[in-house]
């Protein structure tokens, strides 16, 4: 696994004996501290303790700014904005975040859409977009809850597809209300298909679109590199698979509170359409497009 936090810049430094000389450039100059925004994410070092840890906010105590550093173990530790940091082996001074001002273009939505502003959110559609569980939901809200509020789409849970049949029975579509359905590892000859397949003989032609990603869970849908990974961590059949893949990243994996914090970690991570692989951006607006039809 690529270590995302690096090996410890100080580590040249301490090894050699006092008064050795040192022959880098880098020393010689004794680099001043540059400016440099505590964005989500960006990977320090504090220097006076040694804690190497991700930003993962900012927050004001006491009349005092913080930026708050979570390590490689989950754990986290705040200390003052400032200087007395190194990033990528050169020493910085944090500042806040840089807020972003009103673009002179058009600005667009995470989605990559153009943004409407000074709208207000459309009265509910009576069609809908299900997804499978919570973590589903939150990824879609984020990257496009911007376009479903203007379209008037509202995104439902499932709480998985094993029930697709019985929540569609209830729900009665027509074709003035459709219901699109994003389901998790819907391949050939899954079980997932053959829920889908089953569900779908019980709707009117045209009511219902199933679509789905690759994918054993919607986390994988996040590109590894957000998370300093090549690639997601394959994990043995008959594992939990969350619980499996917190281990290989080497985070906290005891139980279901250690799987929240991962996904909000992971979901911070995800900045726009960018950092999402196209098996699911594809899937989502299509499924936009039929419900809005």
């Amino acid at each position: 696994m690529h270590d995302r936090y690096g090996s410890d810049v100080l580590a040249a430094a301490s090894s050699r004996a006092p008064g050795a000389p040192d022959g880098s450039a880098h020393h010689r100059r004794h680099p001043t501290s540059q400016p440099r925004p505590a964005d989500l994410g960006l990977v320090v070092e504090e220097v006076g303790t040694g804690w190497v840890g991700a930003v993962v906010r900012v927050e004001k105590s006491g009349g005092v700014h913080l930026v708050v550093l979570e390590d490689r173990r989950g754990r986290t530790r705040s200390f003052p904005l400032g200087p007395g940091f190194w990033v990528d082996g050169a020493p910085v001074e944090l500042t806040a975040p840089v807020t972003s001002r009103a673009p002179a273009a058009p600005a667009r939505t995470a989605s990559g859409s153009v943004a409407v502003h000074g709208g207000r959110a459309r009265v509910a559609r009576g069609s809908r977009i299900w997804v499978e569980g919570k973590h589903d939901a939150e990824l879609v809200e984020k990257v496009w809850g911007d376009d479903l509020r203007v379209e008037g789409v509202v995104v439902e849970m499932l709480d998985g597809v094993d029930h697709l049949d019985e929540a569609l029975a209830e729900f009665g579509p027509t074709p003035e209300r459709r219901v699109g359905v994003l389901v998790d590892h819907l391949v050939r000859g899954s079980k997932e298909q053959r829920i889908t397949d089953a569900a779908l003989r019980h709707v009117p032609a045209g009511t219902v679109l199933v679509l789905g990603h690759p994918y054993v869970d919607v986390w994988q849908a996040v590109k590894a590199p957000r998370l300093g990974l090549q690639t997601w961590p394959t994990i043995e059949r008959g594992t939990e698979w969350k619980l499996g893949i917190l281990r290989e990243l080497g985070w906290p994996a005891s139980g279901p509170a250690d799987v929240g914090r991962a996904w909000q970690r992971i979901l911070a991570s995800v900045r726009d359409f960018r950092d999402l692989d196209p098996a699911l951006l594809g899937r989502v607006e299509e499924l936009i497009d039929f419900v809005t039809a």
